[in-house]
């Protein structure tokens, strides 16, 4: 079985529409799952500049899939020890969830194995 590593990640702005209104946090931490094989994810990690509490959400064909709530000022590292097959033809994406108003940088580093 071959195996290949995948990582979504950067730092990125963002600008907070409510704790209940997650938004897309840019079209580079998106992933189309191609027909015929399967992602599974293996770790989250996360980084917030703001001064509030944020959750960066991970989707499943645009349903929630992880929260992953993210402190003020703080970090978090999240091994993902229940792992999910994620089927072939499945969009993956990452979306954050902020106050309304509130502006900083996230850091986001997501990663899966594609077999």
């Amino acid at each position: 079985m071959l195996t290949k590593n995948l990582f979504l990640q950067g730092i990125f702005p963002f600008q907070g529409a409510g704790m209940e209104k997650p938004v897309p946090i840019h079209s580079e931490l998106s992933h189309y799952v191609p027909d015929g094989v399967i992602n599974q994810t293996l770790y989250f990690r996360g980084g917030n500049s703001s001064s509030e509490l944020i959750t960066v959400v991970l989707l499943r064909n645009g349903v929630p899939m992880r929260y992953f709530p993210i402190g003020a000022k703080s970090d978090v590292h999240v091994p993902l020890r229940v792992v999910e097959d994620i089927e072939g033809g499945s969009a993956v994406e990452l979306y954050i969830a902020a106050p309304e108003g509130v502006t900083g940088s996230v850091v986001i580093d997501l990663g899966m194995v594609e077999y």
